[in-house]
């Protein structure tokens, strides 16, 4: 291995794929872009230009073959991120996979036995594993300066299908499989277990489609998730606005302190209202406003500490990154679970 990574790109039209492709701007000491393989339909629109001379290849197959590299960006369509990471791990090559990386449960344990067997190295685009205000909860909880815990709340409201039309893949079941909770609600649902340091033990849920557009998969719904502890998590959201947009904030709420979390607070990397305990007459009060972040690319330096994590697993640094096979798994079976609660109308239990 050279002392400068070198990766492949598999879907080069991927929502996220010039964001990821700008975030390697940022460690161009580490790792360099040298190959691509477009998928898509072979769709190359967002490519950059400075990308345009380096190798092209129709299938994983021939950049394996014709190309030198040790680890790939796997930014593809549910359908096809179990067979194209199985093929890139039997090949002994580290892997970067945009989330939700699986589509289904069959599929996620599928891509995790595969990296497990072959001892590479794996990373997942749950970027917000990163970011300064979420961890600072994490250790709020870990500490007990909640309490005891006693509900968490997200919301996650974003731009409707019509802003990239019905025919989008990101809607189509056959590539997809599902809607909202896979591509977007994925990120509060890998953050909550991150965040409470807790697993989900069942699931109540309505989802479907809820504005004037139908697609085949859920534009959006409510889940309400039971955690290991007692406390309940309640996710709500979906594609409802009507134009480019977003509405992403959080509430939790303990026995001796409750924060509100506003990650897109205006010139800030992200806000915590907290509201702690009275005990005379004075109370604690305090916002926390994390610096600003104007790093360029997909994440921002949520997006960097990612990667670097990434590479230090690949120089053996460190044992794994902080997302893992198991918290992809996770993540897939709790949508799989909110799903079908939803589809049966009952609670379902986690084992």
């Amino acid at each position: 291995m050279t002392n400068t990574l070198k990766i492949a790109f598999i879907g080069v039209d991927n929502p996220h794929g010039a964001g990821w492709r700008d975030l390697f701007a940022n460690v161009e000491q580490e790792a360099e872009l040298s190959a691509f393989v477009p998928h898509f339909d072979g769709s190359i629109a967002s490519l950059e230009e400075k990308y345009s001379a380096l190798p092209r290849h129709d299938t994983v197959s021939a950049l394996i073959d014709h190309e030198q590299f040790e680890a790939a960006v796997v930014a593809v369509s549910n359908r096809h991120s179990a067979e194209i990471i199985e093929e890139l791990a039997a090949a002994g090559k580290h892997i970067l996979a945009e989330k939700p990386v699986a589509g289904r449960t069959s599929d996620a344990i599928r891509i995790r036995d595969a990296v497990n067997n072959a001892g590479v190295a794996f990373q997942s685009g749950y970027m917000w594993r990163y970011d300064d205000c979420a961890n600072r909860l994490k250790r709020m909880i870990a500490e007990g300066r909640f309490g005891k815990l006693i509900s968490i709340e997200s919301v996650y409201a974003t731009s409707d299908v019509n802003r990239r039309g019905p025919a989008h893949y990101l809607f189509d079941i056959e590539e997809s499989y599902a809607g909202f909770f896979s591509w977007l609600s994925c990120h509060h649902i890998d953050l909550l277990q991150y965040i409470s340091g807790q697993s989900v033990t069942g699931v109540t849920s309505r989802v479907g489609n809820f504005t004037e557009t139908n697609v085949d998969v859920e534009d959006g719904g409510t889940a309400i998730l039971d955690l290991e502890s007692g406390a309940i998590a309640t996710l709500i959201g979906g594609y409802w606005l009507p134009r480019w947009a977003g509405e992403v904030h959080w509430t939790i709420r303990g026995s001796k302190r409750w924060v509100h979390w506003d990650p897109g607070k205006p010139n800030t990397g992200g806000s915590l209202e907290i509201h702690g305990p009275q005990p005379q007459w004075y109370a604690m009060d305090e916002i926390y406003n994390a610096p600003e972040d104007t790093t360029p690319g997909y994440g921002k330096g949520p997006g960097v500490a990612l990667l670097q994590d990434w590479f230090a697993m690949i120089r053996g640094e460190v044992a794994a990154c902080r997302n893992t096979t198991e918290s992809m798994l996770a993540n897939v079976q709790i949508v799989d679970t909110i799903l079908d609660a939803s589809r049966e109308g009952r609670r379902i239990e986690l084992s």
